[in-house]
């Protein structure tokens, strides 16, 4: 049986979030209003057929998978490979920011930031899977941070974005921290996604108490018109 983290957004899906999903006991999707991401329960055809239902014309799917299959009758527009990391350190101290909790009133301004930046898909429901840290400067979002996938046991650092006109502030640090904190004190592990190549990011988690676990590639594919 494979650990929990090795399929992360089916397990997801099918146990601790799925009040947000659709679909069925093949394949599931986040609700569109929330995220694309979705999986099949297996690479039986039955079950990547069920997948292939899911989007609509013109919609967009994202498969995060060890050896993703593109499903029957859907066209590939993204692929690339990104690294799962898991908390295994301890905690650090709560750096010396001005960290505020994100609720409803912020959304618009959180998806403006997160257009920007393109810490990875996001929404103005995407703050409905977890909690949102910020640090606000002159009264302007500069940087957030929060959670996405949830497991039993597990919870997803995600989100992680600075402002371009605030970087060198080590704002996003500061709120990676305070998330992985809210995480750990749940009584639950911590863990992410980063692009392979994002090095930067890379070494900013693992200076943190983030470890690499697992390289996983991502596809995204949508239903053509």
């Amino acid at each position: 049986m494979s650990a929990p983290l090795d399929r992360v957004i089916w397990t997801a899906l099918a146990g601790r979030q799925n009040a947000q999903a659709e679909g069925g006991p093949l394949a599931r999707r986040y609700l569109t209003s929330i995220l694309p991401f979705a999986a099949a329960r297996d690479t039986n055809p039955d079950a990547l057929a069920a997948l292939a239902t899911l989007p609509r014309p013109g919609d967009v799917i994202v498969q995060v998978e060890r050896s993703p299959v593109l499903p029957p009758g859907l066209a590939s527009v993204r692929t690339g490979t990104i690294l799962q990391m898991v908390f295994a350190g301890a905690l650090p101290a709560l750096a010396d920011a001005d960290i505020v909790l994100l609720g409803p009133a912020d959304a618009e301004e959180m998806l403006s930031l997160a257009r920007l930046t393109e810490p990875g898909p996001f929404t103005l429901r995407a703050q409905t899977l977890g909690t949102f840290r910020g640090i606000r400067i002159n009264g302007r979002l500069a940087a957030m941070a929060g959670e996405r996938f949830k497991l039993d046991g597990h919870s997803e650092l995600s989100g992680v974005c600075t402002h371009p006109d605030y970087r060198g502030r080590r704002l996003a640090r500061a709120l990676s921290i305070a998330v992985t904190r809210d995480i750990v004190g749940r009584g639950e592990i911590p863990f992410l996604h980063a692009w392979t190549g994002n090095a930067t990011a890379i070494g900013l988690y693992e200076s943190i108490g983030y470890t690499p676990r697992e390289t996983f590639t991502l596809i995204a594919a949508t239903r053509p018109d």
